[in-house]
């Protein structure tokens, strides 16, 4: 069997909700299955060192911008949810929990309706349940395993693996070792799985051992 794709991702990134509205058809004319992993966004960013864009008033801005153009162009709902930046925590936990891959499919895909299409949000228990119980699932029994030491650890794991991976952002896919980060990364996936674009992983040995000859001052450092 072909090897799945592997979509990292947290239900705070814009992003990574118009990636996922589209990874499904992909993969479908791809032959491949999509293996959806929940992962804390704040964690990789603490890992790396990173700065979310949320965090960057200017930045914030224009992601706002852009990933309402491509809403427009995709012909999917994009609306704000009740905060931004929000805790996805519980959402990415009760994702996280033990289920067939086709039902996770369908949670992520009420949970990310709940998020970006109107749907109210998902960081109160209440929402969470009741979008997990729109697709048939015991969404008042995930809610309650979500706060499982159980499912903190498997999330925090999965963040961690991903991390060791060399995630740093979502949405993130994986085919095997090859990865592709962002929504406009995906032509370069699909290109890749029809076989008209080679593995290149293999070559970043040349560019990873690329020495520096200037370091940007940060604020406040030496």
């Amino acid at each position: 069997m072909s090897a799945p794709i592997r979509f990292y991702f947290d239900y705070l990134s814009p992003y990574a909700y118009l990636a996922w509205t589209q990874i499904g058809a992909l993969a479908a004319r791809c032959g491949r299955v999509v293996e959806p992993v929940p992962v804390l966004f704040a964690g990789l960013l603490n890992a790396s060192g990173g700065v979310g864009p949320a965090e960057m008033p200017a930045k914030r801005r224009y992601v706002f911008l852009d990933t309402l153009r491509t809403a427009h162009v995709l012909k999917v709902p994009l609306l704000p949810p009740p905060t931004h930046p929000f805790n996805p925590l519980l959402a990415l936990r009760v994702s996280s929990l033990p289920m067939a891959n086709d039902a996770r499919v369908r949670l992520v895909d009420a949970l990310y309706a709940a998020t970006w299409a109107g749907g109210g949000g998902v960081t109160e228990p209440d929402r969470v349940a009741a979008a997990a119980s729109s697709i048939g699932l015991d969404g008042a029994a995930m809610v309650a395993a979500a706060a499982s030491d159980d499912a903190k650890t498997r999330l925090r794991r999965q963040t961690d693996e991903a991390i060791a991976l060399g995630t740093f952002g979502v949405p993130t896919l994986y085919v095997g070792d090859e990865m592709f980060w962002g929504y406009d990364s995906l032509p370069h996936l699909e290109r890749f799985l029809r076989g008209e674009l080679p593995g290149l992983s293999h070559r970043l040995q040349d560019w990873r051992d690329l020495p520096a000859s200037a370091v940007r001052r940060r604020p406040g450092g030496p």
